[in-house]
């Protein structure tokens, strides 16, 4: 499932795109907001390889985002049902995640990207999806509130209270 905007590509994950994601997840200012852990090669082999399992088995997933012109990896973003055992539950709704390489922040495109990857998912049927943001992290808050997520509500993640945000077509 491939998207263009002007400045990206976004498509599915590749085993080219190993490296770059690697790297990505194994810088520590990247992780601090998602759990904290850089992540191992093996770790980053099997997020590839969930990614790529999400589109067969749900029909939405995430994509591997690229400028255009240059190719170059910028992140990753799109849509999971991780089965989190959250209280309430909110199983069976897209949830939104996204995470930029270190480079690529500050140039709109997580902006950029995540609107087209919201129109593909209404234009799907959903009219619903979800995202959870670390209440720290202003630059996602930021960005959600930009796109159309709103309604913060707290949710409980096992012994956690972490902040949900919904978006609604329609």
């Amino acid at each position: 499932m491939r998207l263009e905007t002007d400045r990206l590509v976004l498509d599915l994950h590749s085993v080219g795109d190993f490296e770059a994601l690697h790297a990505m997840w194994s810088d520590p200012d990247t992780v601090r907001f998602l759990g904290g852990k850089v992540g191992s090669r093996q770790d980053s082999w099997m997020r590839l390889l969930r990614y790529r399992g999400l589109w067969a088995l749900l029909g939405y997933g995430y994509w591997a985002v690229h400028e255009k012109v240059s190719g170059r990896f910028v992140g990753e973003l799109g849509f999971a049902d991780f089965h989190r055992p959250t209280e309430p539950s909110f199983e069976g709704i897209p949830e939104a995640g996204w995470v930029l390489a270190p480079w690529a922040r500050g140039k709109g495109y997580a902006t950029e990207a995540l609107s087209a990857a919201l129109g593909w998912l209404d234009g799907a049927g959903y009219p619903r999806s979800v995202c959870i943001i670390d209440p720290a992290n202003a630059a996602s808050l930021a960005l959600a509130q930009k796109v159309g997520f709103g309604a913060p509500k707290t949710v409980h993640f096992g012994s956690e209270a972490i902040t949900l945000f919904e978006r609604v077509v329609g």
